[in-house]
């Protein structure tokens, strides 16, 4: 594989790292409107906030024998187009229960593409041999700033959230279709097994599975919850919080 097919790769993985964080934070910018167009107080927002943790933890365990069988690139392209696609899904909610629906499969599709994405940037960073994950992740808090960012004028001209979350699908969507092609073509060989339906982890990893727990936990909170006490509790407008 010559360097400048691998700096394709890197590319595409960069920017497909950057729309799952715009993703992300376009969704996160709109939970006040959201909250208040389902009419859920702060239980039922947060049994719907929960409900995309539950849907990853199932799919997650599914992603190594998707990328067994069809591919890293077909499972990477397809999951995190989808996942772009239903951002369109918590807006069009009318009721709690549907919107812990969506949300539970806006946490699946997320999940298999976290998955999918971060397997593909090991394999090129082993291609390239040098490290890129940190730089990796740094795209994906991009993503997540600039997807914030357009919630936020959004938010500030009282947009509809389904016209916003819509719109940035569709873009997100096709930035996905533009860049897919470019990842690398991941396959396992012919003689190799698929992987289990689940493993164990080993002590280690679950150590390390805990200190990812508690990152993640303080993470989602401010994320998930920071937009809605600014908005609620402190009386700021929609686009500040």
């Amino acid at each position: 594989m010559d360097l400048r097919e691998l700096k394709r790769a890197r590319f595409a993985v960069s920017v497909t790292f950057a729309l799952h964080g715009a993703v992300t934070g376009g969704f996160a910018s709109r939970i006040p409107w959201i909250q208040d167009h389902v009419g859920a107080g702060p239980g039922g927002l947060g049994l719907a906030l929960l409900a995309p943790a539950v849907g990853s933890i199932l799919a997650m365990p599914t992603a190594g024998r998707l990328t067994h069988r069809f591919g890293g690139r077909a499972v990477t392209r397809v999951s995190i187009g989808l996942w772009c696609l239903i951002l369109v899904l918590p807006p069009l909610a009318p009721d709690l229960p549907l919107l812990c629906a969506a949300l539970m499969l806006y946490g699946a599709v997320a999940g298999i593409g976290d998955v999918a994405m971060n397997a593909q940037g090991v394999v090129v960073e082993q291609r390239l041999g040098r490290s890129i994950m940190s730089g990796l992740h740094g795209m994906w808090s991009v993503g997540t700033l600039v997807g914030g960012a357009v919630g936020t004028l959004a938010a500030s001209t009282d947009l509809d959230a389904r016209l916003h979350l819509g719109g940035t699908a569709i873009v997100l969507f096709l930035v996905a279709l533009a860049v897919g092609p470019l990842l690398l073509d991941v396959r396992a060989g012919e003689d190799e097994p698929a992987p289990p339906h689940f493993v164990l982890p080993p002590r280690g990893v679950l150590l390390i599975g805990l200190v990812g727990f508690c990152a993640v936990f303080g993470e989602a909170a401010a994320q998930d919850w920071c937009a809605v006490y600014l908005r609620q509790v402190a009386g700021a407008s929609q686009a500040l919080g």
